[in-house]
């Protein structure tokens, strides 16, 4: 019985979230060690006892990066054992008798019974929204879709301004419409915060635009591509990954650190878990799908694959001083 391959993240998140277990081959197709791991988990397959309770998987560890990075996949084979698209189990390397112990626990002991999460208080749930963004927008409907003239109004007024800011739609949630009237003691809507503090609606807001408070009060929008240009020539050497170089947080990034210490060449780096909008947009922007990233003067360069062909041939510290 041949293992159904995952060939997208959209197939791997799908497989991941069913509520029975799943078991998640990583290998790679020059690894004969891969096969032994594959034999063991064709056998379980065919188990009376697992059927219903287990389902198996494979995926090409190095096609499927950005998944392999984010779980830590640093030699081939490994499998992942999943419930509900959480990560419960892992066995790296071949080793059938643990493989096997663990597969059956894990399928016979179902899924757990987690405890309810308490609920959030009004005050503490509106606090969160409030600071969630430094400029917050309570408006009716959103940006796209504004639900009434006022917020309509506000929204032309902040764009005009190219203000940078969040929004909540108070239609969709009338506990926070209600609530928000009496944690800001002020009836209507749009409400508009900065730092976590009340400027007011509408008219408030037309009459700080006429004094020219408004706009030195909000921030103003950098757009993404911009910012993504200065973080790339931030450094002659710029190194987009996942955690630092003392903590890297996955091993494609680990791996990466050692190459780059051992050429005495200076960088510097992002941690693009810290940021999301970075993180999804350096893809578009260098249009390269995974992490890490290399650049120098603000050129991409590669990621680990390209790093480790430059080093072996012998062109990798000519290319990080820029001399290649």
């Amino acid at each position: 019985m041949a293992l159904s391959e995952l060939k997208t993240e959209a197939d791997y998140s799908s497989a991941v979230s069913s509520p029975c277990l799943t078991a998640v081959h990583f290998l790679a197709s020059w690894a004969p060690e891969c096969a032994t791991v594959t034999a063991v988990l064709q056998e379980l397959a065919r188990e009376p006892q697992l059927q219903g309770k287990a389902v198996f998987y494979e995926l090409s560890a190095e096609d499927m990066s950005e998944v392999s990075m984010k779980h830590e996949i640093q030699a081939v084979p490994t499998v992942l054992l999943f419930r509900a698209g959480k990560a419960v189990d892992r066995v790296d390397g071949v080793n059938a008798v643990e493989l096997t112990k663990k597969v059956r626990s894990h399928a016979q002991a179902g899924p757990p019974t987690l405890p309810q999460a308490p609920k959030e208080d009004l005050d503490t749930k509106l606090k969160r929204l409030i600071g969630a963004h430094k400029c917050m927008l309570f408006m009716k409907g959103n940006p796209e879709e504004p639900k009434c003239g006022f917020s309509k109004t506000t929204i032309g007024l902040l764009t005009d301004l190219e203000a940078e800011y969040g929004t909540f739609d108070i239609l969709t949630d009338d506990e926070v419409r209600q609530g928000l009237k009496e944690f800001s003691k002020w009836p209507t809507y749009p409400q508009l915060y900065v730092d976590g503090e009340l400027v007011g609606g509408l008219d408030i807001l037309k009459e700080m635009l006429e004094s020219g408070e408004l706009k030195e009060m909000l921030p103003t929008k950098v757009s993404l591509d911009k910012r993504l240009s200065t973080l790339t020539h931030s450094s002659p050497v710029m190194v987009f990954m996942k955690g630092n170089p003392a903590e890297p947080k996955c091993g494609f990034s680990k791996q990466l650190m050692g190459i780059l210490e051992d050429t005495k060449v200076p960088f510097n780096t992002f941690d693009i878990l810290t940021d999301e909008e970075v993180r999804q947009g350096l893809k578009k922007f260098s249009n390269w799908p995974t992490f890490p990233q290399v650049y120098v003067a603000g050129e991409l360069v590669g990621g680990l694959d390209i790093i480790k062909e430059l080093l072996e041939a012998e062109e990798l510290v000519a290319t990080l001083k820029g001399e290649a």
